[in-house]
């Protein structure tokens, strides 16, 4: 396995029992990757190294497998945001409506007012704005999501598949909750005791520090490479596209933004959002808190890759790296970085719970 993730947590978990001898290579320090958690020792806040993570799920399944090796409590993600000097519920709802525009809408007017200030000259979608002109008009576009857009991927949205704002809903009542699926929750003691966990079989030897080479694939029967797919070639056809996170960390006593996100959506504000990673976990109390700001940027060849960028227009670079992964033998490429597409935690499960169970019944 190259990487101890989720994605190479569960493939190898679900093969050891299966009999196999397992070895994970990971080049950082500890397991879990991005959904990595720890105790800050000042505060006791559970803090999320990497940006903060939220389960979220309609695949029971992946929810009992989770909960199998964990604990999760029930939480909500209410997020908040800032735009104009005034702060509004999101996802977009009938308060953010009625409250922006100074109205006080029951549903189907609310539905009816936005339907008008749509574009509905635009048919089919097929980027970014498009979307949101369709369905949300000209002002709530604006306000929420362009200014937004820009700061976390650079780029105009115009070239940005309309499937990004998909994953946003509308409501047209005062549901804030961001998510809709069934089962929604944190883990007690975070997600890096979930993987560790997964991990802890006496067919799986863990290896930290020590990352896995392309060179190295011929040591081993099968090889579940977890890593950024052109990073595999050497980035011999050039880099994909990535955006990074840089976060600012700060802390302070007391409560200090009264929620756990707060997105600010302006294109002033250098930042995208600061998060308040005690919020993600209400069963606790702390004196203290820890805040991070998160600003997004182009990932260069030192940086941790987060978000794969994909364009309207396509990227012959990225399906010629596909081709060639498709030809491997011996290597199955898994997860967000190695497939090149964004996916929840739950996806990433699902995806990996198909992968190990392909192979044994290959």
């Amino acid at each position: 396995m190259a990487g101890a993730g989720l994605s190479c947590a569960v493939i190898a978990r679900e093969l050891a029992e299966a009999g196999h001898r397992i070895t994970v290579l990971e080049k950082r320090l500890h397991v879990a990757g991005n959904c990595h958690t720890e105790r800050d020792p000042r505060s006791g806040v559970l803090v999320h190294v990497y940006g903060p993570h939220i389960f979220h799920t309609d695949d029971e399944e992946v929810w009992n497998l989770v909960n199998r090796y964990v604990t999760f409590r029930p939480y909500v993600n209410r997020v908040k945001a800032t735009t104009g000097g005034r702060v509004f519920s999101l996802p977009i709802n009938l308060l953010t409506i009625n409250q922006f525009f100074g109205k006080t809408f029951s549903p189907s007017e609310a539905r009816a007012f936005i339907e008008s200030r749509a574009d509905r000259s635009i048919t089919e979608p097929k980027s970014f704005e498009e979307q949101a002109l369709r369905f949300i008009g000209p002002e709530l576009y604006e306000a929420f999501f362009k200014g937004y857009t820009l700061k976390q991927w650079e780029v105009d949205p115009k070239r940005l598949p309309a499937s990004i704002l998909k994953r946003l809903p509308v409501r047209f009542n005062y549901d804030d909750n961001y998510f809709f699926h069934r089962f929604q929750g944190m883990p007690e003691e975070g997600y890096t005791p979930l993987v560790q966990r997964l991990l802890d079989h006496p067919n799986i030897t863990v290896h930290l520090g020590e990352g896995l080479a392309a060179a190295d694939v011929a040591r081993f029967d099968h090889v579940y490479w977890s890593g950024p797919l052109d990073g595999y070639y050497g980035f011999d056809e050039g880099r994909l596209p990535y955006r990074t996170l840089d976060f600012e960390r700060f802390e302070g006593e007391g409560d200090i933004q009264g929620c756990a996100v707060m997105n600010y959506t302006d294109a002033s504000v250098p930042y995208t959002r600061i998060t308040e990673h005690k919020h993600f976990a209400p069963w606790e109390s702390h004196e203290r808190s820890v805040c991070y700001r998160e600003f997004s940027r182009h990932c260069g060849p030192e940086d941790i890759p987060y978000y794969p960028v994909h364009l309207t227009e396509g990227d012959a670079l990225l399906q010629r790296y596909q081709a060639r992964a498709r030809n491997e033998r011996g290597v199955t490429f898994v997860g967000r970085l190695g497939t090149y597409r964004y996916m929840d935690m739950d996806v990433t499960i699902r995806a990996a719970l198909d992968v190990a169970r392909a192979a044994l019944a290959g």
